[in-house]
């Protein structure tokens, strides 16, 4: 059986990692970092993905694409899609109602959905699990925030498929954390209820479990798809913004660049004051050549965002009265993502748990891709003595049910109900003599569908006439383990029944959407091939350069060669390194023709210096860096 992983899919980092010999091992990628960012860049020549993309952002911001996350499965005219419009250095466009990017690639305009940027991030974990792992990855437990809905959850699942991946299953982060934590502990005696405090990058979740035994039950969740670092991150953005505006008399907001600079550093700034007091910003020529040089506490930092901080409690105080469970009755309270590292949260939920000591026995960055691992493992029979007796029961975030008169939401299964699982109610008609019902059905907490999220709708038709409210029409729904929702609709007299697998139209991928994009991402993935292949050309000629003149000026050539062959051999060397200070953009077989071209001509002059009748060898597959050409 071919190895399975689990990802973490982040709004700002992402994970892979891999269960094996009874451990989780968590996959470095090829920089040799544990996290990988999830950033797609485009440019005239490539596409870049993870730190290569992230590196060059503030040289490159309109191309470079970040936080998809909370654009995925979301309607354009959302009022968060619509605000983080403002805030990106991307264009978001509207697409049939959907938020689509627009960047240039390759001197073209091209636009992608969210779901297609998430494919290429999950695309790279997957090529940095099958690096590491040394064989083909094709199955995969994906995470997803707890309280995405049913139309984000499905993109997710469409992102991997485009990305060539067969889900094995869609859990939430918190509830993945929860194995990382309690995996090591399920055979204690004791019953624990544990909550885990998800605050990531752009995404935060609040989960509250039971661990008995091996038994993980979620008994409720709640959180906020759109709050994490970044918005902490864009707090500190636009008071530096202002800052230099005061000082300077220059208002920087509309300079991607410098907006992307000043991120950077405040990011960074946002790392520092977890562990230190105070700290300084330093940006070089920041906007229109004025240097930018402040400072700022942890005390202001923690000012700023007091607003956002404190309402990180709101679903804790949430999932405590879904589930009827005091504070004073829970046992752990396990914080994860990134986030938890800020000082101020920390102490927020210790005194909401009346000073409770927090637990921060799992790093936060990567707990949700260890439980994913392990889930993975289990789901394919990989049993260990940690694995045996595993079981796993979550719940559905939200509340679903059908449309009723007056734009009135009929509940069939409230939130937080366990999953998978099939409810049903009894729905009558409405009016005389009705032979078809239109269903429209809802998700959410709202009592008024026009503030719930509109999933699908489907017609029962084949209703014998009878007076209004004889015909009962019984209406059942079906949520499976990734939380994805089926809807069926059955006339109980005749047995005429409709169904709908919940496909969204307004916020999930059409079937040949998902085909364009797995073609797109196949060629994608050739032309990146393409691209290292003549990146690697070119370096195999540029140290080719670099040992033939340490042999010929410094090494042991140097003296056993005439004049005139030093000569020779040099003109051919310097119209190389001349041709390559202007062909920076040339193709493999460019490459590869001048480098040929150079042995052949080395060879020539070379072997005659050694008695053995061998050349030096080519020592071009050494991954040099670049020597320092016509430096004047």
């Amino acid at each position: 059986m071919s190895k399975v992983v689990g990802i973490d899919l982040g709004t700002t980092y992402s994970c892979v990692a891999h269960f094996a010999d009874d451990r989780v091992e968590i996959i470095t990628n090829d920089q040799g970092n544990r996290t990988t960012p999830s950033f797609v860049a485009f440019t005239d020549t490539e596409r870049l993905i993870g730190g290569a993309a992230k590196n060059q952002a503030a040289l490159n911001p309109a191309n470079t694409v970040f936080d998809a996350k909370r654009l995925i499965g979301r309607n354009f005219d959302d009022p968060e899609v619509q605000n983080d419009k403002k805030q990106f250095p991307f264009s978001i466009i509207n697409k049939g109602g959907k938020p689509a990017i627009e960047v240039k690639f390759k001197g073209e305009t091209k636009s992608f959905a969210p779901g297609e940027i998430s494919s290429m991030v999950l695309a790279k974990m997957k090529e940095t699990a099958e690096t590491y792992l040394g064989e083909e990855i094709k199955g995969a437990v994906i995470t997803v925030p707890a309280y995405f809905n049913d139309s984000q959850r499905k993109y997710t699942k469409d992102a991997a498929f485009i990305a060539g991946l067969n889900v094995l299953r869609i859990i939430n982060e918190p509830t993945a954390a929860a194995i990382a934590y309690g995996l090591d502990k399920k055979r204690t005696k004791d019953k624990q209820t544990v909550l885990i405090f998800d605050l990531g990058g752009g995404t935060f979740d609040v989960s509250l479990l039971e661990i008995d035994k091996g038994i993980f039950e979620v008994k409720a969740t709640a959180g906020d798809t759109h709050l994490g670092g970044e918005d902490f991150d864009s707090t500190l953005v636009n008071f530096f913004a202002q800052e230099f505006k005061r000082k300077n008399k220059k208002d920087l907001t509309g300079n991607q660049k410098a907006l992307r600079r000043l991120r950077t550093a405040c990011e960074r700034a946002k790392r520092t004051l977890s562990s230190s007091a105070q700290t300084s910003i330093e940006i070089d020529s920041l906007y229109k050549g004025i240097d930018f040089y402040t400072s700022i506490t942890r005390a202001k930092f923690e000012e700023l965002n007091a607003d956002l901080f404190r309402s990180t409690l709101d679903p804790v105080e949430k999932v405590l009265k879904d589930a009827n469970i005091a504070k004073e009755h829970v046992n752990e309270i396990v914080l994860v993502g990134g986030s938890t590292r800020i000082p101020k949260i920390q102490k927020l939920v210790s005194d909401f748990f009346n000073g409770k000591e927090l637990n921060r026995s799992i790093n936060p960055d990567e707990a949700v891709a260890y439980g994913a691992a392990v889930k993975a493992a289990i789901l394919t029979g990989y049993t260990s003595s940690k694995t045996k007796d595993f079981l796993l029961l979550d719940v559905a975030p939200l509340s679903l049910g059908i449309e009723m008169i007056g734009d009135v939401m009929g509940n069939v299964i409230p939130r937080n109900t366990r999953i998978p699982t099939r409810l049903s109610e009894i729905f009558r008609t409405t009016f005389d003599y009705q032979t078809e019902a239109h269903f429209r059905v809802y998700e959410g907490e709202y009592s008024c569908t026009k503030y719930n999220n509109l999933l699908g709708e489907f017609v029962l038709s084949g209703i014998p006439p009878a007076p209004k409210g004889e015909a009962e029409l019984e209406v059942t729904f079906d949520i499976d383990f990734d939380s994805i929702l089926s809807v069926t609709a059955v006339e109980k007299s005749t047995g005429t029944s409709n169904n709908i697998t919940i496909t969204n139209n307004k916020g999930r991928l059409s079937n040949e959407d998902i085909k364009r994009m797995v073609f797109e991402a196949e060629k994608f993935k050739e032309d990146d091939e393409k691209e290292a292949a003549r990146i690697q050309a070119k370096n195999v000629l540029e140290n080719y350069v670099y040992s033939l003149c340490n042999s010929l000026y410094d090494g042991e050539m140097k003296d056993k060669i005439t004049e005139t062959e030093e000569e020779k051999l040099t003109k051919v060397i310097d119209e190389i390194i001349s041709w390559l200070d202007s062909s920076q953009d040339a193709s493999t077989e460019a490459y590869g023709e001048r480098h040929r071209r150079l042995i052949s001509a080395a060879n020539s002059i070379i072997t005659g210096a050694y008695n053995t009748g061998e050349t030096p060898q080519d020592t071009s597959g050494i991954h040099y860096l670049p020597p320092p050409y016509n430096q004047n």
